[in-house]
């Protein structure tokens, strides 16, 4: 038997009407994983999620809420532990909620992803019956970003799996480790100055040449900033641009009090320079970024593509190589301006505008190949409707969230479009993310 430590006031939550914190823990058999980094049981016909858990094991759960269709539970023990099950490499995980998948290893993930991938287009009226491809590359040291929050004492770490508390960290294996460096060696600096600070964001490029920081602080004046800056760069010479910004009223833009080196990096992927701004959205693993372009951009050519919601251009400086016309789509100010850039001199047409203002005043026209890339809240129903009358005979949808999707290719199917691929691309190892290509032709 093995038994599943809690840490401190981590235990408690919420708890329904039917159950009390004293009450019994449950034994449950776990059936298979879900969306969002639970497993799921049953306890008397009623659906039991419990983290940090794998299936077949028999686990003594404890109810922490009591829903109306399901329960959450935290696992106390593991009763009958599964083949599957190994030892965390982080010595944070469990606590810190940045990973779920931890205690077991890496083919068992993508296992459990491609099932989840599966049902839940299945469940949402877009049944895939193919093979589901997948894109993966090492599981450690992949993240090129990372945004950590301090404590009332100045330490950094992520949010609590259960709770909005900090966890302070000493590492993090999924990090590259120049980011981990730098905002260990900032905390220690900070703390030294006695400089209160908020958070911290650091994004570097995929050989740790270049990193970029923002950090949000309290107050603080511009010379004491930029005097910890340069301690900063003595320990940590890939330093080559730091923003520091104060919160201001709420709903308003944090303001910006003191900026030292550059505004952007330089980062290669996928054999192309792509000049990416401080905050500017870029794909995070960067082991898997080029076998990303790769796939998306593969077979596609032509006379006229659109690249919506193109962020800096990752798929657009590509696509310009196989068509004419590349028309890139982009409405967030800070990645509109690499975009511009990345763009300059290549024949392809930056256009900074919403998607849906665009389709709508381009929706007579047809080009050879649309790529879509939207956030989490996927296409909607305005959009995937102008996408489904302009009929592009092929679309390419990447998405961060199988939900959305499922939702979006149904629609999109009701005006003529097939899926022809299914990819799973895996950027987020050790945790429940996914990431799915998806080939649509037109009918």
């Amino acid at each position: 038997m093995k038994k599943v430590h809690q840490h401190g006031s981590e235990r408690r939550g919420k708890v329904g009407a039917q159950y009390a914190l004293a009450a019994e823990p449950q034994l449950v058999r776990i059936e298979k994983p879900v969306y969002g980094g639970a497993f799921l049981g049953r306890v008397e016909g009623k659906a039991i999620f419990t983290p940090l858990t794998l299936p077949g094991e028999l686990v003594r759960a404890r109810v922490v809420a009591d829903k109306r269709s399901y329960v959450q539970a935290e696992a106390e023990e593991i009763v009958e532990c599964s083949p599957e099950r190994i030892e965390p490499v982080c010595r944070h995980f469990g606590v810190c909620g940045g990973c779920h998948y931890q205690h077991t290893g890496y083919e068992q993930q993508i296992e459990f992803k491609k099932a989840i991938l599966r049902e839940t287009l299945e469940r949402g009226g877009s049944a895939f019956a193919g093979e589901i491809d997948v894109l993966a590359a090492a599981p450690w040291a992949y993240r090129n970003r990372i945004r950590l929050a301090a404590d009332a004492a100045g330490n950094l770490g992520y949010r609590s799996r259960r709770s909005h508390a900090i966890v302070p960290i000493a590492e993090c294996p999924i990090a590259a480790p120049l980011l981990v460096h730098g905002a260990l060696t900032f905390a220690a600096l900070a703390k030294k100055a006695n400089l209160a600070c908020d958070e911290i964001a650091l994004f570097c490029n995929a050989d740790e040449t270049e990193l970029l920081g923002s950090v949000t602080v309290h107050g603080s004046a511009e010379k004491q900033l930029l005097k910890l800056t340069a301690e900063w760069v003595e320990q940590v010479s890939e330093l080559t641009g730091v923003l520091f910004e104060q919160q201001t009223l709420s709903g308003r833009s944090p303001q910006i009090i003191a900026q030292w080196g550059k505004h952007s990096l330089t980062y290669v992927a996928a054999g192309m320079n792509y000049h990416v701004n401080q905050g500017a959205f870029f794909q995070i693993n960067r082991w898997l970024v080029d076998e990303l372009v790769a796939h998306v951009t593969a077979g596609l050519a032509g006379e006229t593509a659109w690249d919506l919601y193109a962020g800096v251009g990752l798929f657009a400086q590509r696509l310009v190589q196989s068509f004419g016309h590349v028309h890139a789509v982009e409405s967030a100010p800070g990645a509109t301006a690499s975009l511009v850039h990345n763009l300059e001199g290549t024949g392809g047409e930056a256009i900074a505008a919403d998607t849906l203002h665009f389709l709508q005043q381009n929706a007579t026209q047809t080009p050879d190949a649309i790529v879509v890339d939207p956030p989490r809240t996927g296409l909607g129903p305005e959009i995937t409707a102008l996408l489904g009358r302009i009929g592009a005979s092929s679309l390419t949808y990447v998405s961060c969230d199988p939900a959305t999707l499922a939702r979006d290719l149904k629609a999109l199917s009701a005006f003529g479009y097939r899926l022809d691929s299914v990819t799973l691309a895996d950027l987020f190892p050790q945790t429940f993310h996914i990431e799915t290509i998806v080939r649509m032709r037109h009918l």
